[in-house]
């Protein structure tokens, strides 16, 4: 990109406030790593789910898109308890139109978790043809991975947390992951056309027509502390989802972490990408929702997005959420990889590019300059590496008192101007 002095010129005068560490505390229960194995061995031995499993069986076992905590880990036990009974097991990514709608993108996606069929032990079949298995309670008809349609039994593995842009009983989860996952682009493009106003509706419905007309043998569900951190590892026999899922949802819900500022002027986003979050930057964190479906988290008025994850692989999904950008994230986007997201979403303005600045200084100094009734000598800002990792975050010296008399939040160093680089990057 051709530098611009005249834009640079426009913020240069802005200054800076000093920024000071803060540990934000959280409760903090999880399975220890090293016991993952063990317990999910424990939970699907229970006769409920283990009798469903028998030698010769082929089994699919879905893995998604999302970064969740040990998901290598978590796969690998599931595999490894299949191959126990005497089963077949393979893993299909299950994750709608992500990895640009292709099969090798998904494929790659699942490269980049640890999922390869040497560290799984096992077959991976990726694709993104799909089959009719019936049709959903209104008539619609119900589709789903070829190969997993196919199988003797299915094994939905995934994570259940609040969704970010709708709200319902059923957000991301087991029937989501059904709908949505297993539906590859069709499911995605067909709940989503509906709008997200109707997506509490349509991710239930599909999701139990699934479970009615293929075999779904049982879901193995994680749910996450506010550290990223396995904290539960539940099995709920396909029967049971419609009921228990939900329960486990508000479980989910009082295990997120948060930002203990409820508003700031600027919030500065290291890092943005789809092992964060669905959109980028979780808005649950944010306050920055795609749609009106949903509410919560943060009032920023300005978000700054200075870079993206290795891990995203160009996807910038929920770019445009942000106020302004870095010429270093503006080059990292993929579109080929990014657009068929937002447009089987039917959500566009999460793909739309920011105010590109070119630097880290030059954008979170017109994220000041902008801001409305700011004080521009003192302004509230608040720096996170991502919206997954919170605990340790900086927050600027108007915070300062505040942070002090705060029973959540611990000072871990005083004030000092960050430091940029020469060429006006941080370090």
């Amino acid at each position: 990109m051709t530098k611009r002095p005249n834009v640079s010129a426009l913020v240069s005068s802005q200054s800076i406030p000093k920024m000071f560490k803060v540990r934000q505390i959280f409760p903090r229960p999880k399975i220890e790593v090293d016991h993952i194995p063990s317990v999910i061995d424990e939970v699907l031995s229970h006769d409920t789910f283990a009798t469903q499993i028998k030698p010769g069986m082929s089994i699919a076992i879905t893995a998604g898109s999302r970064g969740i905590a040990n998901i290598a880990l978590i796969t690998k036990a599931i595999v490894d308890f299949v191959k126990k009974q005497g089963a077949s097991p393979f893993i299909v990514p299950a994750m709608g139109s992500h990895g640009g709608a292709t099969a090798q993108g998904q494929t790659e996606i699942l490269r980049s978790y640890h999922i390869t069929e040497k560290s799984m032990g096992c077959p991976i079949i990726s694709s993104m043809e799909i089959t009719k298995i019936g049709v959903n309670e209104e008539g619609m008809d119900v589709y789903i991975d070829k190969h997993a349609a196919a199988a003797d039994g299915i094994i939905v593995a995934c994570r259940i947390k609040p969704h970010s842009a709708f709200r319902g009983p059923y957000e991301s989860g087991i029937m989501k992951m059904m709908a949505i996952g297993l539906g590859k682009q069709y499911g995605a493009e067909t709940c989503h056309q509906a709008g997200f106003g109707n997506m509490a509706k349509y991710v239930p419905m599909f999701g139990k027509a699934i479970i009615e007309q293929a075999p779904i043998l049982f879901a193995l569900a994680v749910i996450e502390n506010a550290f990223d951190e396995t904290y539960k590892i539940v099995a709920v026999d396909a029967d049971e989802i419609a009921e228990k899922e939900p329960l486990l949802l508000e479980e989910a819900f009082k295990q997120m972490g948060k930002l203990y500022s409820e508003a700031c002027d600027v919030l500065i986003v290291d890092q943005l990408g789809k092992n964060f979050s669905g959109d980028g930057m979780d808005p649950n964190i944010t306050g920055t929702y795609p749609t009106e479906f949903a509410s919560g988290g943060l009032d920023a008025q300005h978000i700054c997005v200075l870079d993206l994850s290795d891990e995203t692989h160009g996807n910038a999904n929920g770019i445009g959420l942000a106020s302004v950008i870095t010429q270093r994230a503006y080059q990292k986007i993929d579109i080929a990889i990014m657009y068929p997201n937002a447009i089987t979403s039917t959500v566009l303005d999460v793909v739309k590019i920011p105010l590109i600045m070119e630097n880290d200084k030059e954008a979170i100094q017109l994220c000041i300059k902008a801001g409305v009734d700011v004080d521009k000598k003192n302004p509230r800002i608040i720096r996170i590496p991502n919206t997954l990792h919170i605990e340790h975050i900086m927050l600027s010296e108007a915070f300062y008192e505040e942070a002090k008399k705060h029973p959540n939040l611990v000072i871990q160093s005083e004030p000092e101007h960050m430091a940029f680089d020469e060429k006006g990057n941080l370090w």
